[in-house]
C-alpha cells in the first residue's frame, strides 16, 4: 500500500532487510537437570547405589567448567545476571528485527492526530475519561527498548522458579562438589531463556501494531503508541481505506489506555496472575531420564557436545501443569478476553456510524488475535502462556449484552472491583451473568435503602431517648426533691 494518509509511509521497500537474522539464535530452553542424576549418568558402568567418587566428580565438574567458561564470559555483562540473560535477548531481538524505517516527524504528528480524534469519539461511549497524555510513533527497536522492563516482570518469576527447581533437586553429593559449576549452569539456563525470549521479542517487534496489541500494557502509563511500519504492512492487501485503518487502530489503543489508566488494579492483576502461575511450576524429568538411559558417562567427557545438548534441549525439560497453575492460566486468559472484548465493544460503538469499514476491521482483528503467530508460540514454549484471549468473541458478546440490557455506566461499573468481573463460565453464558449482575445491583440498592431507613429510625429513637433523658434530668434536680422524712 502506498501513499498512506496521516503521514504514514509504506515499508514494502524494506522487505529485503527483514528476517535476515531469523536463524541467529538457537533452540535452547531452560537449563534444568534431573532430580536423581543431574547429568543423566544412568548408562553402563554406573551404579548409583555404590555412591559417588569425590575425585571423579570433582574432575567432571572441572572439565565442565572449562567447557562452559568461554561461553559464560562471552555472554557476561550487565544483563547477564539473573534468571534470564536479557542482554542476550535484546541483542538477538535486534538482529532479528534487522533493517527498519526510522520514524518521521510527520508520522508522530499523524499518530497524535489520529489518537486525538479517536479519543473524542470514545468520550460518548464510556464513562472512563481520556487517559492518553502522549501519543507517539515507535520503530520496532523503540518498541523493544521501551517494553523490555514489562517483559522482565513477566518472565522473571517463571525463569526463577524453573532455575530453582533443578538446583533444589541436585543430589547432596553432587551439590557438595558442584562448586563454581552451579553458577555456570545457572548462567546456561539464563542464556537458554534469553535466546528464546530474544527470538520472540524480535518477531513481535515487527508484528505489533500498537503498544497494547498483545493485550498487556507495555508502554509507560498514559502513552499511546502506534507502529507505522507494521501498520503499513498490515494494511497492504486489506482493500480498505488506509485512513480508516489508522483511526481504527488509534481508537483501540486509546480505549486500552483508558481502561488501564482508570482501573488501577488491572495492570498489577495481570502480572500477579503470571506470578501465581510461576509459583506452581515443577519439572517433568522423564525426558532427560529417557534420553540418557543408555549414555556412558565417559562419552560426556570425550564428547562435550552431548552434555551441551542435554542442557540446552528445551524438549528435555518440560514444565508440568498443576491444577493451581491451570486455574491461574484460566484466570489470565479470561482477563485478557474481557479486556479485548470491552475494547472491541466500545470501539465498535464509537466508530460504527463514522467509519464504514469498522465491522470488517473488527473481524480482521478477531481472526488475527485468534490465529496467533510465531512469536506467541515462542512465549507459549518459554513461559507456558499464550498471550492471546481464547474467548474474546464471547467476551465481546457479554459486554454487548450487558450494555443492551442496561447502559454504559452499568457496563463500565463491572471494572470497579475484580470480584465483579465475569469468570470463564460467564463467558459461555452471558445472559446468566447479565441477570445476576443486574439482580445484584437491585439487591444492593434495596439493602442500602433498608439500611438508610434503619439508620433514620435509629436516629429518631435516639433523639426521643435524649428528650426523655432531658426531662428525667429536670425531674431529678436536687432543688426540686422532697425533703427527707427523717429530718
Amino acid at each position: 500500500m502506498s501513499d498512506l494518509p496521516f503521514g504514514f509511509s509504506s515499508s514494502s521497500g524494506d522487505d529485503d532487510g527483514k528476517d535476515k537474522n531469523a536463524g541467529a539464535s538457537g533452540d535452547g530452553g531452560p537449563g534444568n537437570t534431573g532430580p536423581q542424576n543431574p547429568f543423566g549418568f544412568g548408562g553402563a558402568g554406573f551404579d548409583p547405589s555404590a555412591g559417588l567418587d569425590p575425585s571423579a566428580l570433582g574432575q567432571m565438574f572441572s572439565q565442565l567448567g572449562q567447557m562452559f567458561s568461554g561461553m559464560g564470559t562471552s555472554m557476561s555483562g550487565s544483563g547477564a545476571a539473573g534468571p534470564v540473560n536479557y542482554q542476550l535477548a535484546a541483542n538477538l531481538a535486534r538482529q532479528q528485527i534487522g533493517n527498519f524505517t526510522p520514524v518521521l516527524e510527520k508520522e508522530n504528528k499523524a499518530v497524535a492526530d489520529a489518537v486525538r480524534l479517536a479519543d473524542v469519539w470514545l468520550d460518548d461511549v464510556t464513562t472512563f475519561p481520556g487517559g492518553v497524555s502522549k501519543a507517539v510513533a515507535w520503530t520496532p527497536v523503540q518498541w523493544l527498548d521501551e517494553t523490555l522492563p514489562t517483559w522482565k516482570g513477566l518472565c522473571n518469576p517463571v525463569a526463577t522458579q524453573l532455575a530453582g527447581t533443578w538446583q533444589q533437586n541436585l543430589p547432596p553429593e553432587a551439590a557438595q562438589f558442584a562448586g563454581p559449576m552451579m553458577g555456570m549452569l545457572t548462567q546456561m539456563s539464563g542464556m537458554a531463556f534469553g535466546t528464546q525470549l530474544g527470538q520472540g521479542l524480535g518477531q513481535l517487534a515487527k508484528e505489533v501494531l500498537t503498544s497494547t496489541d498483545v493485550g498487556l500494557p507495555l508502554a509507560p502509563e498514559g502513552v499511546a503508541v502506534l507502529l507505522p511500519e507494521a501498520i503499513a504492512t498490515f494494511a497492504d492487501g486489506l482493500g480498505l481505506p488506509a485512513q480508516e485503518i489508522i483511526v481504527f487502530l488509534a481508537a483501540r489503543e486509546a480505549a486500552h489506555v483508558r481502561l488501564f489508566t482508570h482501573v488501577p488494579w488491572l495492570r498489577q492483576r495481570l502480572l500477579s496472575t503470571v506470578e501465581e502461575y510461576a509459583r506452581g511450576i515443577s519439572i517433568d524429568f522423564s525426558g532427560i531420564t529417557d534420553m540418557t538411559a543408555n549414555i556412558d558417562p565417559t562419552e560426556l567427557f570425550s564428547d562435550p557436545s552431548k552434555l551441551e545438548e542435554l542442557i540446552s534441549s528445551s524438549a528435555t525439560f518440560e514444565p508440568t501443569t498443576t491444577p493451581e497453575q491451570k486455574a491461574a492460566l484460566d484466570r489470565l486468559e479470561t482477563l485478557l478476553a474481557l479486556i479485548e472484548g470491552w475494547v472491541e465493544n466500545v470501539v465498535t460503538q464509537a466508530l460504527s456510524d463514522r467509519i464504514p469499514s469498522t465491522s470488517a476491521l473488527v473481524e480482521t482483528m478477531r481472526r488475527r488475535r485468534a490465529s496467533g503467530g510465531p512469536a506467541e508460540q515462542t512465549f507459549a514454549t518459554l513461559v507456558g502462556l499464550e498471550l492471546r484471549p481464547r474467548k474474546s468473541r464471547e467476551a465481546a458478546a457479554l459486554w454487548r449484552s450487558l450494555f443492551e440490557a442496561t447502559d454504559v455506566a452499568t457496563r463500565d461499573k463491572v471494572w470497579e472491583h475484580p470480584d465483579l468481573l465475569p469468570d470463564a463460565d460467564d463467558l459461555d453464558n452471558p445472559a446468566r451473568f447479565v441477570e445476576r449482575f443486574i439482580g445484584g445491583d437491585s439487591e444492593i440498592d434495596s439493602a442500602i435503602a433498608e439500611l438508610e431507613k434503619s439508620l433514620a429510625a435509629e436516629a429518631e429513637r435516639g433523639s426521643a431517648a435524649d428528650d426523655s433523658a432531658d426531662k428525667s434530668d429536670e425531674s431529678d434536680d436536687p432543688d426540686d426533691m422532697p425533703g427527707d422524712p427523717g429530718r
